[in-house]
């Protein structure tokens, strides 16, 4: 039988936080549009740094904005069935996964038409690192909840693991954007930047707008009062397996 959605209004405040963890996520990736498009001279596919424009743009959306919103979806969307909220869950991360290919590819094409060395930042080695177990963690979760044959002990003791990582992950990724912005800041505004240049002032509001959106995203995960609820049948399932692994009957403690 299908799960069935239950009823039932959200924790007081959970909304709020939610909106707020939009607007600063949206605010986010206006920005950086904004940046790109006004001040780095608009977008391209042409080998050209307008090209290059579509990287950091790219990743702010994928990397932070959609991959924090793939954290959050088991909060906001508390009363729907469980298979549908992993799903949705799983699409989310797979459409930040294809966006932040497209960042990655424009970024090394751009490096190869102007003959400039990849991968020899610190900015470079935390994006590949955090890409490489963005593509893991993603890989992970399809394995272990959503196709999964592995046992419920299995689970219960990845999912764990799964929740730390993927917080993990999400810190590295604005951790990665901040060091981007620095980056751009030293080669692109410098000596303005000291001045307090428009373009330098628009890129540090960025980068408290990703640090404010990475804590509302990891408040909201981590409160104990916005967890999830079980549906009826999930607690079914839950009390059998505790039968099964502690030898209790289904009605004890």
């Amino acid at each position: 039988m299908a799960d069935s959605p239950l009823s039932g209004s959200s924790p007081a405040g959970l909304p709020w936080y939610v909106a707020g963890s939009q607007v600063l996520g949206l605010a986010c990736v206006v920005i950086t549009g904004v940046w790109m498009g006004r001040y780095r001279g608009g977008f391209a596919w042409d080998g050209s740094s307008h090209e290059f424009n579509v990287h950091p743009l790219c990743m702010v959306l994928a990397l932070v904005f959609l991959y924090g919103d793939a954290i959050m979806v088991y909060r906001v969307f508390r009363n729907e069935s469980k298979r549908s909220v992993k799903i949705l869950h799983a699409v989310i991360h797979l459409i930040a996964l294809v966006i932040a290919v497209v960042g990655f590819v424009a970024v090394f094409d751009f490096h190869r038409s102007a003959k400039i060395p990849n991968m020899y930042s610190l900015h470079s080695w935390c994006g590949m690192v955090t890409f490489i177990l963005f593509s893991l963690q993603w890989l992970m979760g399809l394995s272990f909840f959503l196709f999964s044959r592995a046992s419920a002990q299995l689970r219960s003791w990845y999912l764990s693991l799964h929740v730390f990582f993927g917080l993990t992950l999400l810190a590295l990724s604005i951790a990665t954007c901040l060091l981007g912005i620095a980056e751009s800041a030293i080669f692109n505004i410098m000596p303005e930047y000291v001045r307090f240049a428009p373009e330098g002032v628009l890129a540090n509001t960025l980068g408290l707008l990703l640090v404010g959106f990475g804590v509302v995203v990891g408040y909201v995960v981590t409160r104990d009062d916005f967890r999830r609820p079980q549906h009826p049948e999930e607690e079914a399932l839950s009390m059998h397996f505790k039968t099964l692994t502690e030898g209790g009957s289904p009605n004890s403690p």
